[in-house]
């Protein structure tokens, strides 16, 4: 028998082996209408790309920082479980300048500048579109992350008992990120496999960092994620939770 999942990207491989099909993050941004559904199998091959990208490209090891200047966004779910596989430290939000890799969206670019290792922008378009004119000094990361393999396998095994995510000052390990996003489930109303979790929290906090990947992750279940959600009606946001079937919302 196979050992209990023990790191964020090892529930992200028990989810692809049991239902491949499933959706798993639904996301909405409610300032330009987009809508991205990413099933188990389409969003590991982004966390698989992006990974390649991460170890091979950019030549991040076990144990690096990679300061992570994203909101809450489905690009950025695929980045801190791409870090996961590869073993390095998301330190969300953190100081670019005490980090070994910097992944920036649009908005944090001249921040991300302080970093004096590799720097990787998201233009966090549509569909995954790239920069119309690539920012100096950084990575596009629509331009890079296409080619990469489908398949990743870590030069080096991960180890669960490392520290792999750091948010709001707080430092976890893979192992402990997995035990707490499980025993958050309740409070965020997951129930199990099928649930459906609403998410408008930002990622700047380990609460939404639950809400809107771990959770649902850890517990067979899926997320409804939504940026600018404070730009919905309360009637479209009731319609949403009807269409989406949404199970539970944390706002």
């Amino acid at each position: 028998m196979n050992a209990a999942p023990r790191t964020p990207a090892a529930l992200l491989g028990s989810a692809l082996a049991a239902d491949p099909g499933r959706p798993l993050v639904t996301f909405y941004d409610d300032a330009t209408g987009e809508r991205v559904e990413l099933s188990v199998a389409t969003f590991s091959n982004w966390v698989s790309k992006t990974a390649n990208l991460l170890q091979g490209d950019l030549g991040a090891e076990p144990g690096d920082r990679v300061a992570v200047l994203l909101p809450a966004h489905w690009q950025t779910a695929v980045w801190l479980l791409a870090c996961s596989s590869v073993g390095v430290v998301a330190d969300v939000g953190g100081d670019p300048a005490g980090a070994d890799l910097v992944v920036s969206g649009p908005d944090t670019l001249d921040a991300a500048l302080a970093c004096s290792g590799e720097r990787v922008a998201l233009a966090l378009r549509p569909l995954g579109g790239r920069f119309p004119q690539p920012p100096a000094g950084f990575a596009d990361y629509a331009v890079e992350v296409p080619s990469q393999g489908d398949r990743f396998a870590p030069f080096s095994p991960v180890d669960p008992d490392e520290v792999a995510l750091v948010v709001a000052g707080a430092e976890w390990t893979g192992a402990e990120v997995v035990e707490k996003a499980a025993a958050e489930a309740a409070g965020l109303g997951l129930t199990g496999p099928g649930s459906r979790l609403l998410s408008g929290l930002a990622y700047d906090t380990w609460h939404g960092l639950a809400a809107g990947l771990y959770t649902p992750l850890a517990t067979g279940g899926s997320v409804v994620l939504c940026r600018n959600l404070d730009q919905l009606s309360e009637d479209a946001l009731a319609q949403r939770v009807e269409s989406e079937r949404v199970s539970a919302t944390a706002r």
